[in-house]
């Protein structure tokens, strides 16, 4: 059930919305109609209680021999009359509030042609009490120039027997309706109406409310891959005004952390310059030859860490503006590069795939893979692919693969394998670390697999 509800506030906030819209004019109708049927009860009993009282008067005016006659012709299909010596059978006293409004109005009536207050029995029964099957099954009387609508079972009878000044008794059987006419044209209209300006100032209250968190959202997304991102805007509501302040203040302090730890950690690496070059004059008055060259490859592979660190430092610390790029040519200008070196690099060919990102940073990123893949591997090679959501860059070599316990860690600053150690390859262990620090600043991922085939596999997946 909840995976076809909307997972967005917005699409929330509207459905609560709608679902307000639609229970209150379903309320609404129902009470209309409600008050519609009392209505055209109401209206239907007084006007029969009209045309009684009137009836009444003249039978009680005309002559004996006339009365039968008058009855005979007054009545119809949904109104009967008769005359007898006692009640109809189903008349009673009123028993409700309408059969009691209309026994007044009658008596009232009556009383103007009558020296007494005549006795009125008025009853309300439902449609059984009275047989009219031809109105029932087909066609009514005339009414308004045009066929009356053809009734089904909905109806209350209205009963009334009026005494006569000889003893006799006049007795009166009708319909009235039991619901009143179907919502009008009218009504309809003007509820669909409503519901559209009602719905469309709902749109636009709730797109103005969430708009500053979608804002927000895309600012976190963004704060991911650029801490020098654009700030978010201070609007909306004053819950929201104060997320994105929050929000703000938080974004400037982690910049001022990471510049603060940048520039610190620069400044040791420079500052350890100085002792190093210290402790290389004083081993060079060693006299053992052997412990001099030991000593001295020592303090050459703390210079080329510190050398590393620095530069480290440096490019975390510079900002290089986003442009629209080929990453396909770029991929190509490094790995031409390496290959002009003499260095065994290659790329299989691809279509150009362009990118927003900073092209200087990912050019250091991938030399970075592509040195560590000569140097552990003995070749590169490079491919780039797309897809809808991604762009690719895997970078192959033909080595021994790395353990799977050093798959995670060799991210790690100064992380280096076993191998790795061995002088002739070098390397301080922060290729791999900036490398991944590039890409996770354009909001991608770096990952090492090894090869079923043999070899490691670096991927570069860089969001479209």
């Amino acid at each position: 059930m909840n995976r076809f509800l909307p997972r967005s506030l917005f699409g929330q906030t509207l459905l609560i919305l709608l679902a307000g819209l639609i229970v209150s004019h379903a309320v609404g109708s129902w009470i209309y109609t409600a008050d519609r049927e009392q209505a055209v009860r109401a209206v239907g009993g007084f006007a029969a209680a009209q045309r009684i009282a009137n009836l009444t008067r003249l039978v009680q005016d005309a002559p004996r021999e006339w009365r039968q006659r008058i009855v005979t012709a007054s009545s119809d299909q949904m109104f009967r009359a008769s005359i007898s010596a006692k009640p109809a059978a189903g008349v009673g006293t009123g028993e409700t509030p309408v059969a009691e409004a209309i026994r007044s109005f009658l008596v009232d009536q009556l009383a103007l042609a009558a020296d007494r207050q005549p006795i009125v029995s008025v009853s309300l029964a439902e449609s059984d009490t009275f047989d009219y099957p031809h109105f029932m099954m087909g066609r009514g009387p005339k009414m308004g120039g045009g066929p009356m609508m053809m009734m089904h079972a909905g109806f209350r009878s209205l009963a009334v027997a009026v005494p006569l000044a000889d003893g006799g008794w006049l007795n009166f059987v009708t319909a009235l309706p039991e619901a009143g006419a179907a919502p009008s044209r009218q009504l309809l209209i003007s509820m669909a109406l409503m519901a559209i300006i009602i719905l469309g100032v709902s749109i636009w209250a709730v797109r103005r409310v969430t708009a500053p968190l979608s804002s927000l959202a895309e600012a976190a997304e963004r704060l991911g891959g650029d801490l020098n991102a654009t700030p978010v805007p201070e609007t909306g509501s004053t819950e929201t005004r104060r997320a994105s302040h929050a929000f703000n203040t938080m974004q400037a302090r982690l910049r001022g952390l990471i510049e603060n730890r940048t520039s610190m950690l620069a400044a040791i690496s420079h500052d350890l310059r100085t002792p190093l070059t210290l402790l290389r004059l004083r081993v060079e008055n060693v006299e053992n030859p052997q412990e001099r060259e030991r000593m001295l490859a020592t303090i050459a592979e703390m210079d080329a860490m510190v050398g590393a660190t620095l530069q480290f430092a440096r490019d975390e610390s510079a900002t290089e503006a986003r442009k629209s790029t080929d990453l396909t040519a770029l991929v190509q200008s490094v790995v031409d590069d390496m290959a002009d070196a003499g260095l065994p690099a290659t790329m299989k060919p691809a279509a150009p795939m362009v990118c927003d990102c900073r092209p200087g940073a990912l050019r250091r990123a991938l030399r970075n893979l592509l040195d560590n893949a000569i140097k552990y591997g003995k070749t590169a090679h490079a491919c780039i692919r797309g897809t809808p959501a991604a762009i690719e860059i895997e970078v192959d070599d033909e080595g021994p693969g790395i353990r799977a316990d050093d798959l995670k860690r060799v991210f790690e600053p100064f992380y280096r394998v076993e191998d790795s150690r061995n002088p002739e390859t070098g390397g301080v262990g922060l290729g791999l670390a900036i490398a991944r620090s590039i890409v996770e600043a354009h909001g991608g991922a770096l990952t090492l697999v090894n090869r079923p085939e043999g070899g490691v596999r670096a991927t570069i997946t860089l969001p479209r």
